[in-house]
């Protein structure tokens, strides 16, 4: 069993891990901040963003940074004198809270809603529903080829693939892996094709195969939200996780800052996207 390390304490709700540019990216739920972490273990909020939760993050092709700005259905760009402005409009497919969001090796950006469908945004901001009937798509991620998007449906305890045809669009939906107990979170896929997934109620992050074959499990003394491969050769497993007391107790948990991020060295890299 390898080894957890904590790498940064007293957060509130961290979400939505990506490497980039050598450091970790995350989302600081509940204290509006986008937070980075370097190989050292130096934190630095990057960004404030207008909401308090759900917020997410990815990048486009040019380096800029998206932010889901979830309650408000905004999809936010941020330009390079770190003005945050709207790329899209997501209120135009539903008035739900946005919030999961991966972009492509292509440059294309899904965005999950709470309301179970899946938007596509071009790279002008216009906004279309690519796939809908989701038990809520808690992560999202996309295999190294671009060819395929797997949805984490947590409700459903399940891993969901769709093809991904050259415009963008979702077809041939089909159970990627059974979870059984497992509740999904946020996702990665690693170079053998397996897809590590954060479980909250279970407190721990497993790898499973396509199919639904368990090959490793790491527990956690708390929920588990999400998880992304970084490092230099992208084989630091880093989770984001606090406790769960409940919806009704998020304010708490996020004033009592239960909120951490675990680091735990793997076999294989990590591959696609995020």
């Amino acid at each position: 069993m390898p080894e957890s390390r904590v790498v940064v304490t007293g957060l509130g709700i961290p979400e939505s891990p990506r490497w980039h540019e050598g450091r970790l990216w995350f989302s600081n739920w509940g204290l509006k901040e986008i937070v980075t972490v370097d190989p050292e273990g130096r934190t630095e909020v990057v960004a404030s963003v207008p909401t308090t939760f759900p917020f997410c993050i990815d990048w486009l092709p040019d380096g800029r940074l998206l932010v889901v700005s979830g309650q408000e259905g905004r999809l936010l760009r941020r330009e390079p004198d770190g003005a945050l402005v709207t790329h899209a409009d997501l209120k135009s497919l539903s008035d739900g809270a946005w919030y999961e969001i991966v972009v492509d090796g292509r440059g294309r950006v899904y965005v999950g809603c709470v309301t179970g469908i899946v938007a596509l945004v071009g790279p002008d901001g216009s906004v279309r529903q690519v796939a809908d009937g989701i038990a809520l798509a808690h992560g999202m991620a996309v295999a190294a080829d671009n060819r395929t998007l797997i949805v984490a449906e947590g409700v459903a305890r399940k891993l969901t693939a769709f093809d991904i045809g050259d415009d963008g669009r979702l077809s041939g939906r089909r159970v990627w892996a059974d979870l059984g107990d497992g509740f999904p979170d946020g996702i990665c896929l690693d170079a053998e094709g397996a897809a590590w997934y954060a479980d909250i109620p279970n407190k721990r992050c497993v790898r499973v195969r396509e199919g639904g074959e368990v090959a490793q499990t790491i527990p956690l003394d708390r929920a588990g939200y999400a998880c992304v491969l970084g490092g230099a050769d992208r084989k630091t497993l880093f989770v984001t996780a606090a406790e769960w007391r409940g919806m009704a107790a998020l304010a708490d948990v996020i004033a009592d800052r239960t909120g951490r991020v675990f680091a735990i060295e793997v076999e294989v890299p990590g591959a696609g996207w995020p």
